[in-house]
């Protein structure tokens, strides 16, 4: 017994402590990844060798300067990076109890359909992502944030040819739409030689990027395809859009 408590006291317990701060470190780099505060990060760390640097080539001035600066350094970080403790903080409230339910996901899909229904017979162009576990922030903040309840009614609304931001793509993670008028990357024209409209290559290149699911209606047929990962159908119907949606949500 009293090896034991050596053993982990000495051992296990440095592993583990090691262990919690990589997942802690990692945890913050994810949120943060493709975000404006990569960029703030990058500067706060050529600070930092900057000031270790200082005194070993005896710069005084720059030396105190920058040991001024990190007095209050706490302060500036914490302004800087607020949107990104403020999602920090929030996700640590979530678990996986907090996902939606199937059941849920089902009439999220529902509400999809008929947009994309209504949006098809009208031939209203349209690109609606579904967001999975890869985070699609970055394009988010591309756009106009809407942060709402799903519902048929608003993605139609948002695709009308008279609305300002019908041109960009819609961005929905589970049952609430995060934001419209996006702009994503656009696939390769070599990867997309056969489909030259720019929906179509957004859609590819955003899945060439996540794990996301790209919803596409063309504006001149009404054909509607969908994107994942490799795989690109085009010209599905409503029933066989509905059972891959279904069969995606299914296996998550």
């Amino acid at each position: 017994m009293k090896l034991l408590i050596e053993i982990w006291n000495n051992y296990i317990v440095n592993v583990l402590d090691i262990l919690v701060v990589s997942l802690i470190f990692y945890y913050i780099l994810v949120l943060i990844k493709g975000t404006r505060a990569v960029l703030v990060l990058r500067g706060l760390l050529i600070l930092f060798i900057a000031t270790m640097i200082a005194p070993v080539l005896h710069f005084q001035a720059v030396g105190w300067i920058l040991d001024k600066f990190w007095v209050a350094g706490v302060i500036a970080i914490v302004i800087v990076f607020q949107p990104e403790l403020r999602t920090v903080l929030a996700n640590l409230g979530q678990t996986s109890f907090a996902r939606i339910s199937f059941k849920e996901q089902i009439i999220f899909i529902d509400e999809v359909m008929k947009a994309v229904e209504v949006l098809k017979k009208k031939k209203c162009g349209a690109l609606i992502v579904l967001e999975q576990e890869t985070g699609l922030r970055n394009y988010v903040e591309s756009g106009i944030s809407v942060n709402g309840d799903l519902s048929a009614e608003i993605i139609i609304s948002i695709f009308q040819v008279t609305s300002p931001i019908h041109d960009g793509a819609v961005i929905i993670k589970g049952n609430k739409i995060l934001a419209a008028g996006c702009i994503l990357p656009l696939a390769s024209e070599l990867s997309t030689k056969r489909i030259m409209g720019t929906r179509h290559r957004a859609a590819i290149g955003i899945t060439e990027v996540s794990d996301a699911c790209a919803i596409v209606v063309s504006e001149q047929s009404g054909r509607i395809s969908l994107g994942q990962g490799k795989d690109f159908d085009s010209n599905l119907d409503i029933d066989k859009l509905k059972r891959r949606l279904v069969s995606i949500y299914k296996r998550g």
